[in-house]
């Protein structure tokens, strides 16, 4: 009877080791496989920020070549700049001319718009047919000035350093510009340029100037 229990007590010790084995070997498995999985969700973690880091990288690296070509080719393909006097004044197409200074003007205005002020503009010879815009020095503009002496109605001109000049009347004035574009010379433009409102306290008036986009 004693022999048939001992006998009976080490099988059942021997089945429970080895349940107990095939039971490591399984959650070695288990554990094996939860720390593949986990690398690889890690490495994909990982990847993915990557991938994606890059490809914010690169769409940003494509974004400035894409802004900087088309900043350049807007300013050699713009032919026309809109133009406002005063913050709610009507809107007038200046036509640009073929040059270096244009163009130039152009591709910085296509980057921001331009609100300049007009400190001056009852109080210098001429101000009767001209008026002139300080553009902030930070923007470089090539110039390639020609004597002029007799100016139309509409005419814009660059004067340096960095200052564009408008004569909204004809005439007789001597200097040394260089020709950017032109306004269609009608009643409405020249009304709007000597009604120009002086801002409330400021003292001054505004010119606003934009690519029109």
């Amino acid at each position: 009877m004693k022999k048939r229990i001992l006998k009976s007590t080490a099988l059942a010790l021997v089945l429970i080791l080895a349940v107990a084995s095939l039971a490591g070997c399984g959650n070695g498995s288990v554990r094996d496989s939860a720390a593949g999985s986990i690398g690889l969700t890690d490495g994909n973690a990982a990847g993915t920020d990557f991938d994606e880091d890059s490809g914010t990288d690169s769409d940003t690296d494509s974004s400035v070549d894409s802004d900087a070509d088309g900043e350049a080719e807007g300013g050699a393909d713009t032919e026309e700049l809109t133009v406002s006097f005063g913050d709610r004044g009507d809107s007038f197409i200046l036509h640009l001319y073929d040059n270096d200074t244009a163009r130039a003007i152009a591709r910085h205005v296509g980057t921001a718009d331009w609100r300049l002020p007009i400190y001056h503009y009852d109080d210098y010879e001429n101000w009767e047919v001209m008026q002139y815009y300080d553009i902030p020095s930070r923007y470089e503009i090539p110039s390639a000035p020609e004597t002029v002496a007799e100016e139309k109605a509409g005419t814009v001109y660059y004067s340096e350093p960095n200052r564009i000049i408008l004569f909204y009347g004809d005439a007789q004035v001597a200097g040394e510009y260089t020709p950017v574009g032109y306004f269609d010379n009608t009643d409405a433009f020249r009304s709007a340029v000597e009604n120009n409102p002086v801002l409330e306290g400021w003292g001054n008036k505004i010119v606003l100037i934009s690519d029109g986009q």
